[in-house]
């Protein structure tokens, strides 16, 4: 992939994220719903009432009723919980660029990363070396060091890191004084490195890289060598290990080296490298997968290598099962790259342009999050609904992606994962709560308007009610969550919260009418001091019964900035509708002791009726709530 490729497909706009699309459907579906239905009733009023009709009175009630069904506290809500989740991750050292990647990294279903620093520590160590002269072969791969080896500061490359602790003081100090005329970076896609050297009075290519790459490329080799090199190799790559092969080529006269070059090379010897598992990389991939999260090791290294790592921390079974090459996934028809891709959990010698085919086929099902660093790899983080790079990633990577670790640790990304569930869950909460509040709540009172001689609510009191409902609401956003609901991801189901409003609302509305029964014949005064507290109550009643799928009792404690919050705006609204402000301001009723009482044994049986239908709803509707509509 050239720098041109790279710098196109980061240029592209940034796909609408999920947390947006689910924000946006649910903006939609509101809007319609209530202009719709207040539509119905200033008609249905204006219709019904016809010259008794006050229009400016009747639109202003329209307006407060249009005030306290809308989620207004919403933005409150994603920026309270999506501010202490990027709080607990930059204690983590996690950095989060995009705000709302947070509740993004909750979504994903996939996670695909690399292994190297990953799963292992990424610091390699000399293993063992087959060679005839094994000294050499050690020398030799030091002096291709991707960075000249003329200082250990220098070396940055894991490799490079390795060879120079393994070789000796006096073989550091000739190294460093060997003369580099020309070199070729490493390239993912030639998976080797040259460098040309003034060697004993000789230039020379030294060739550093993968062995089947550097095998077919030298001469001299008989078949049963070249049999005994290729067994080694893959001995090396089952026990877990990485590989280099060395190899070199006279150039008399050469000052500059290009890849025509590298072929009738001499054959040197093998690195075998050991690089050791993290000791938490058990735990990390049993926890992504506790999460319902499809780890995918996306690598560079081969097939036996990658699978042996993958084999040991428990991520697959079967090497040859579930382990494909890039190659020979590109090489298959496009629907069975779509099966392959999900049965397959490590993609090995992939390159850059089979990463982000891999990440674009993945995302046809899944919401998918990628792991990188390097600069082939910012298409990849570009396209993957969250992109994560580590600190010393490149820039353009960092530019792609939207969440920086400043330590390599996918422990760390599984902990994101979870609290951008957390996130996701108590907004989806705030949104169940709320409109099944509302809307209860909304439906009562317009209909109620169509056969009262008076509003069942003034809009004075209908703002109130809202204010003091919100206290309550926005402090959602610092509730504890039950550990079943982070189990899988989830998304944004209008259908489940518009199913959840239909049954709850109901309920609401019939403990609503059953106020209206006791209490209209005593007048507007009466009825509006009933029907304020008795739907403050339910509100904070509905709050503390629908925030868990568990009964009330039994569920994981409420935070305390909820129960506080609850508690406060309870006792305001108690003192407004006892004092003279409330009677003079809000017109509440006077003497209204008796009207307290009746609402507080609605207000009891009301708990009792929502757990009961939430029981029910459960037990019986639970597979739309979490499967979507």
């Amino acid at each position: 992939m050239s720098l041109g490729d790279i710098a196109n497909l980061t240029e592209e706009p940034r796909h609408e994220t999920s947390f947006e699309k689910g924000i946006n459907h649910f903006s939609r579906f509101i809007l319609r719903l209530v202009a719709g239905t207040l539509f119905f009733i200033f008609i249905a009023n204006i219709f019904l009432r016809r010259g008794e009709t006050n229009v400016a009175e009747l639109l202003i009630f329209s307006l407060a009723l249009a005030v306290s069904v809308i989620p207004e506290a919403l933005p409150v809500i994603t920026t309270v919980t999506l501010s202490r989740g990027s709080l607990r991750l930059a204690q983590k050292k996690v950095v989060v660029k995009r705000l709302s990647a947070i509740e993004d990294l909750g979504s994903i279903s996939v996670l695909c990363t690399d292994k190297t620093g990953t799963l292992t520590e990424n610091a390699l160590a000399v293993s063992e070396v087959h060679a005839s002269d094994s000294e050499l072969c050690l020398r030799l791969a030091s002096v291709a060091s991707i960075e000249p080896p003329i200082h250990r500061s220098l070396l940055r490359d894991p490799f490079d890191l390795a060879v120079w602790h393994a070789v000796t003081e006096s073989e550091r100090i000739r190294i460093a004084g060997i003369a580099r005329i020309d070199a070729l970076p490493f390239d993912p896609g030639r998976r080797r490195n040259s460098v040309l050297v003034q060697l004993e009075r000789k230039t020379t290519l030294i060739v550093r890289g993968a062995f089947e790459e550097v095998l077919h490329r030298c001469v001299g080799l008989s078949e049963s060598e070249r049999s005994e090199l290729i067994e080694w190799g893959n001995a090396a790559g089952k026990d877990g290990k990485r590989d280099l092969a060395v190899a070199t080529r006279a150039l008399p006269r050469k000052r500059t080296i290009s890849p025509e070059l590298e072929e009738d090379l001499t054959f040197i010897g093998m690195i075998a490298f050991l690089d050791p598992l993290k000791k938490s990389a058990e735990k990390t991939i049993s926890d992504a997968r506790a999460l319902g999260i499809a780890v995918k090791i996306l690598t560079g290294d081969s097939r036996d290598v990658a699978g042996a790592v993958a084999k040991s921390v428990g991520l697959i079974r079967s090497v040859d099962e579930e382990v494909i090459t890039g190659a020979e996934l590109e090489g298959l028809p496009a629907e069975v790259q779509r099966e392959r891709v999900e049965r397959c959990h490590v993609f090995a010698r992939v390159s850059p342009q089979q990463k982000h085919l891999i990440i674009g086929l993945l995302q046809e099902k899944h919401e998918v999050g990628f792991l990188g660093e390097g600069i082939n790899d910012a298409p990849a983080l570009k396209l993957a609904n969250v992109g994560l790079v580590v600190q010393g990633a490149a820039d353009i990577a960092k530019e792609s992606a939207d969440i920086v670790l400043l330590q390599r640790n996918l422990g760390t990304v599984v902990d994101g994962i979870r609290e951008g569930r957390i996130i996701f869950a108590n907004i989806m909460k705030y949104l169940r709560i709320t409109l099944t509040s509302n809307f209860g709540n909304f439906y009562s009172v317009a209909l109620a308007s169509l056969f009262l001689p008076f509003v069942p609510l003034l809009p004075i009191q209908i703002l109130l009610l809202n204010l003091l409902s919100d206290f309550p609401m926005i402090a959602v956003a610092t509730d504890n969550v039950d550990q079943e609901e982070l189990a899988n991801p989830r998304s944004y189901q209008v259908g489940s919260v518009v199913l959840m409003t239909v049954f709850f609302g109901f309920v609401s509305s019939l403990f609503d009418f059953a106020l209206f029964a006791m209490f209209y014949r005593e007048g507007p005064a009466a009825l509006q001091t009933a029907w304020f507290m008795l739907s403050l109550i339910t509100e904070i009643i509905l709050i503390f019964s629908l925030r868990t799928r568990s009964l009330f009792f039994s569920a994981r404690r409420p935070s305390w900035v909820l129960i506080g919050l609850s508690i406060f705006a309870l006792v305001v609204a108690f003192t407004v509708v006892e004092s003279p402000v409330g009677r003079d301001i809000f017109r509440f009723a006077p003497e209204s002791g008796h009207i307290l009482l009746v609402v507080m044994a609605l207000a009891i049986l009301y708990f009792v009726a929502t757990e009961c239908v939430k029981r029910y709803y459960v037990r019986h509707f639970e597979a739309t709530r979490f499967k979507g509509v």
